[in-house]
């Protein structure tokens, strides 16, 4: 072991010790970058909240379509029967159908 031996751990130390401050210098630019990148985007959360609640209420008004329509198809069908009763027919669907379409128009 020569004298220049405890000068060479010194060195080795100090540019382990450089090494970890650089490390710890850039990882912490890092994370503020991140922080910083993340603190921004609470207007594309916004934005985000506010398409939810669109999508609900678009939602809630074609539910709403839905039911109303089936409401209709029942009165409708309601009717068509009344009706078939009243002029002495038991059904529609009795009377034979000559082809074509099944709509009634």
């Amino acid at each position: 072991m020569g004298p220049h031996i405890f000068e060479e751990i010194l060195v080795f130390a100090g540019i382990v010790t450089g090494m970890g401050c650089i490390t710890g210098i850039v990882i912490t630019m890092l994370k503020y970058r991140r922080q910083k990148d993340l603190a921004g985007g609470g207007d594309i959360r916004h934005r985000l909240d506010e398409l939810t609640d669109h999508l609900n209420r678009i939602e809630t008004a074609v539910d709403s379509t839905a039911l109303e329509v089936e409401r209709i198809a029942e009165g409708q069908r309601f009717t068509t029967r009344l009706l078939a009763e009243r002029n002495g027919a038991t059904a529609f669907a009795d009377k034979p159908r000559t082809g074509g379409s099944t709509t009634p128009h």
